[in-house]
């Protein structure tokens, strides 16, 4: 079996994550997407089609959480999908994976980032949007550099009021649904615009197997996993077809599909201009987008950290703070990372970005679930995927046309990912690739 070169050991991450906890900071990971982006879907294929590229990408997230718990529980990781696929495939595999988990990661915080200052910006238009990201990095870099464990809690605080707030909101846009408005000015949309809407209905869910990366903070990872991943996924699909649809018929949606602050600007539009529901939406809407970004850097933190530990990255990555237990080097070089991103693109390209190194790293798990089940029979599994190989071969299929929509659509932006990945995997093979040894 191919080992990683030998490094000295790091210092063990520390163990004090509960299944409440586990279940806020995925849910946290993903909230935002409830509060922005994925309205970007219906300037490209209308309300119709993008109500059923959600419903293509709900499907993909169902079978994928039941195949990828499989993987976290067996194999509990902080490299999480790196993990998988360096056990199932050698260093190539791993880097494959952890490239794409990288790209994924690193750039859902720079999207949240922004969506961040539109939401203050929209509440004060004194307040600059990049100035606000900026400020929104170094206060919960400083934060997750304290603890996970006052990270956790401050998860679970956070991620609560988020889906409460998402809740009121329905309440709020329920009286003014009218279905003629969902089916309203949808002529000029085709069948491949359903298919071009994906990455944005993939922003509902992207960042749920983020928790994976935590494996090794979680206390009793075989019970605690699955029950989080399971509580996850049902409150976002039920907040996620909620949003949706009540949205799309309180109004002209037109008005909602190029905007950053798409949920409060529905209150406006069906309170009015003044309401103070607007505004008090919009502040605490900051509360969901807080989630999100909190959450996503824990998660490119542990990745940076679990790279680094296994002589993929330099090794001050994988430091950790003798105070904290926390790995203070791969928070701040990520966030230096997100902030690049921040300035150098548009929300919706850093979105798609992000998509597709999500994609490329749900394939990599799903043939890692696969090759494992026939290299390593004998390994223990605290929670098998049902109705194998059905549920992961799904999720591997819609995987598999969900990214290569994106590359059709998207051709610019994903041969930057492929330029990227083939220029790190140059030096990956020229400055770490040689120290590996085989035993």
């Amino acid at each position: 079996m191919t080992e990683p070169p030998d490094v000295a050991p790091a210092p063990t991450l520390r163990k004090v994550i509960s299944t409440t906890q586990l279940w806020a900071i995925a849910v946290g990971m993903v909230i935002s997407g409830e509060y922005f982006g994925w309205n970007y879907g219906w300037a490209v294929a209308g309300t119709i089609g993008f109500l059923i590229a959600t419903g293509i990408v709900t499907v993909l997230y169902l079978t994928f959480i039941f195949s990828y718990t499989e993987l976290t529980t067996a194999i509990p990781d902080a490299g999480g999908p790196f993990a998988y696929a360096f056990r199932a495939f050698g260093p190539t595999g791993g880097f494959i994976a952890g490239f794409a988990t990288l790209v994924d990661f690193l750039m859902g915080p720079p999207a949240i980032a922004a969506a961040l200052g539109a939401y203050a910006h929209f509440l004060n238009p004194a307040l600059p949007v990049l100035g606000v990201a900026i400020v929104s990095y170094v206060v919960f870099i400083g934060i997750n550099i304290l603890g996970v464990r006052e990270s956790a809690n401050l998860s679970v605080i956070v991620t609560v009021l988020s889906v409460v707030e998402l809740l009121v909101f329905m309440a709020l846009v329920t009286p003014a649904y009218e279905t003629r408005n969902v089916l309203a000015h949808n002529e000029g949309f085709g069948v491949g615009s359903i298919f071009a809407a994906l990455p944005f209905a993939i922003w509902f869910y992207l960042a749920i197997e983020g928790v994976a990366m935590l494996a090794e903070e979680i206390k009793q990872p075989a019970t605690t996993i699955p029950r989080a991943y399971l509580l996850s996924i049902g409150t976002m699909v039920f907040l996620t077809l909620g949003i949706l649809i009540l949205t799309a018929g309180a109004g002209d949606w037109r008005q909602l599909s190029h905007i950053d602050h798409p949920l409060p600007e529905t209150l406006a539009m069906v309170l009015g201009q003044e309401s103070s529901w607007a505004k008090l939406f919009a502040g605490l809407g900051l509360f969901g987008l807080i989630a999100s970004f909190h959450a996503n850097t824990l998660g490119y933190s542990r990745q940076l950290f679990a790279l680094a530990r296994a002589g993929y990255l330099p090794r001050f990555l994988a430091s950790v703070n003798g105070r904290f237990r926390t790995p203070h080097n791969a928070l701040i070089v990520g966030g230096f990372v997100g902030l690049v991103a921040l300035f150098s693109g548009t929300t919706d390209q850093i979105i798609i970005l992000s998509v597709v190194g999500a994609l490329v790293m749900y394939i990599s798990s799903l043939l890692s679930l696969f090759r494992l089940r026939r290299t390593e029979p004998g390994l223990r599994r605290p929670f098998k995927t049902p109705l194998y190989p059905a549920v992961p071969l799904i999720a591997l299929l819609l995987s598999v046309v969900c990214l290569g929509a994106i590359f059709w659509y998207n051709s610019g932006l994903s041969m930057l990912f492929l330029g990227l990945m083939a220029g790190s995997y140059g030096l990956f093979r020229w400055l770490v690739l040689p120290h590996f040894g085989t035993s």
